[in-house]
């Protein structure tokens, strides 16, 4: 992409009402096959890995998810209008451009902070409102609305983790480079965007083959079972050429939820394997083998019961239809002492979550034993726009 001049790209007419503004699933995946998707060398944390921003498709999806991510959600003031988010989206574009490839923006005051971009991506995504500020609300995907209330779980939700606008996902290997390009990216929206809330997340460094998925604070391996991103599941995640101007985006939902870890400590090793369905020591289905293994859900125990609870989160979240399945990049968080202050952050990626997610939500929100120990606070659903040819910005065409 060409760099345009900032002051050309924001200045002219200005922001009309605003004055004096800067824009200042069930397929053998997990990690493993995440790292083989974007050529870094199994079990290696390629530190300096940078990313080419123009293609089909937004990064930060495919790639193996990388040790620090933050969410930053924003709202659009009455104020902004349509050129006004046009102008954002092409800034936030030569910006993500320059960070990812290791350089500082156009204004950037700590230059050497973005020189080691350790594997940094940014995925922008978008929400209603967004549509409806531009005056595309009949281009917004069918599926761009709130999930569905699951009145089992979803009692404590609170609205300061609803959905929003839009928002940036930022990971990386380093969370100072996480935190310096949120610095840029939100000086880059000035007054255009107002930040709503933010959630941070951790997880592993790029982990050895032999550790297979991640761990969350529970102790349990996490996205065991995920879709294959090397081309095989693609319509399971992407957006497919039918879907017009969407085609190569893709739908993240984010869950924010509490782990009550006071209540889990007092949990004996049994109650908390049989909650899962899996041995906490290598994440192998309770019916025998490794974490990939299948698992048999008609195993019974000596006394007629199955081994495998009928209440146990593996099976409650085993898909029931090839449909049924989505991409998971969950990240854990530990933000303060109060009892919602430890969870997950659960981001899940799929084509259309209507489709895919709401079914197996409902399973797990009727009868999980996992239910016990946690609970939903925040839920937000966004559509990733589509990747930026070369010499265009994100979401360049709903402009057109």
């Amino acid at each position: 992409m060409s760099a345009p001049s900032r002051r050309a790209v924001i200045g002219g007419a200005g922001l009309a009402g605003l004055s004096g503004l800067a824009l200042a699933g069930c397929g053998r995946s997990g990690e493993g096959d995440a790292k083989a998707a974007n050529g870094d060398p199994p079990g290696v944390a390629v530190t300096a890995r940078a990313r080419e921003f123009h293609g089909a498709r937004q990064h930060g999806i495919a790639d193996a998810p990388q040790a620090h991510a933050v969410w930053v959600a924003f709202s659009l003031p009455k104020a902004v209008r349509r050129d006004d988010v046009r102008r954002l989206l092409t800034v936030w574009s030569d910006d993500i451009a320059r960070l990812t490839a290791g350089s500082g923006t156009l204004t950037d005051q700590e230059p050497e902070l973005a020189e080691m971009v350790h594997r940094l991506t940014v995925t922008v995504a978008v929400g209603p409102g967004f549509f409806e500020r531009i005056g595309a609300s009949a281009k917004a995907p069918s599926w761009l609305k709130p999930l569905p209330r699951f009145d089992q779980i979803d009692g404590r939700l609170d609205d300061r983790w609803a959905g929003t606008d839009l928002c940036l996902q930022i990971a990386a290997e380093s969370a100072a480079t996480v935190s310096h390009t949120q610095r840029q990216l939100i000086t880059a929206a000035g007054r255009l965007a107002k930040v709503e809330w933010v959630q941070r997340g951790f997880r592993e460094p790029v982990a050895q083959p032999h550790w297979g998925s991640m761990r969350n604070l529970f102790g349990q391996k996490d996205g065991t079972v995920n879709p294959v991103v090397d081309g095989e599941d693609d319509a399971v995640i992407w957006a497919g050429d039918d879907a017009g101007w969407f085609a190569g985006g893709s739908a993240m939902v984010i869950r924010r939820i509490v782990m009550d870890m006071d209540s889990w400590d007092r949990a004996d090793r049994y109650s908390r394997e049989n909650a899962m369905g899996r041995r906490l020591d290598n994440g192998a289905p309770l019916t025998g083998g490794d974490e990939m293994t299948p698992p048999d859900l008609l195993a019974k125990d000596d006394l007629g019961f199955p081994v495998i609870d009928n209440g146990a989160h593996m099976r409650r979240a085993m898909p029931r239809a090839p449909h049924e399945r989505f991409l998971r990049r969950p990240y854990s968080y530990d933000d303060s002492t109060d009892p919602d202050g430890t969870g997950l952050v659960f981001v899940a990626f799929c084509a259309d979550p209507v489709r895919q997610f709401v079914p197996v939500q409902r399973r797990l929100a009727q009868a999980d034993l996992l239910n016990l120990w946690t609970y939903p606070i925040g839920s937000a659903v966004y559509a990733v726009l589509p990747g930026a040819a070369d010499g265009e910005y994100l979401g360049q065409s709903l402009f057109a």
